[in-house]
Order: structure tokens, then sequence, then C-alpha cells
């Protein structure tokens, strides 16, 4: 994996190895996580889930947006799934985050 694809948080999967590739957005600038994306698609991986939480969400639509409109015309979105998650807080607490799932791929 490429030193841009690994400072994106390219994850092989989920947490508890659910799916293929993800690129899982954070605090980076938006061009990172658009690089990510056209990495692995270009590595020959079908298709990418673009995945955020919380605050990220927005940043995770911009990215997908960013990639089909100006690098990669011919990518097609095959799904978004929204929904909530249960986060453990530090203080043993549980927290409702919502989380978007953006599958991207030829």
């Amino acid at each position: 994996m490429s030193n841009v694809a690994a400072s994106a948080d390219i994850e092989a999967g989920f947490e508890d190895g659910e799916d293929a590739s993800m690129v899982r957005i954070g605090k980076k600038p938006i061009m990172n996580y658009v690089v990510a994306c056209m990495t692995l698609l270009n590595t020959g991986v079908a298709d990418v889930m673009v995945r955020g939480r919380g605050q990220s969400i927005t940043k995770a639509v911009e990215v997908v947006e960013m990639l089909r409109r100006a690098f990669m015309k011919n990518i097609r979105i095959h799904s978004v799934d929204i929904g909530t998650e249960d986060v453990k807080r530090e203080d043993g607490s549980t927290a409702s985050l919502s989380m978007i799932e953006i599958i991207v791929g030829h």
C-alpha cells in the first residue's frame, strides 16, 4: 500500500472483518481521502467504501462528489447507507453517533 493510501486511514475491512476496502474519513484534508480512493480503485479494487461518522459525514459526501465530478468521471455510486452506532465513551457510558457509508466503484 502506498504512503498516501496509508496516511488516509485505509483499512482492509471493518473492525470485525466484514467488508473489502474502506476509507475512513477523519480530520485530514479532503484531498488525502480523494487520493486514497483513487489509489484503491486504480490498483484493481472493485468497490471502495467511504465511511464517515458524526461531523465527518459532510466530508465523506464531499470526498465522493469530488472524486466523481473532477477526477474519475466513470465512477458510480453503488449504495448509500445511513444509520447510528453506539459508541462507548472513556467513562463507560454509551453515545449514539450518526454515520454514512457510501460505496463507489466502476
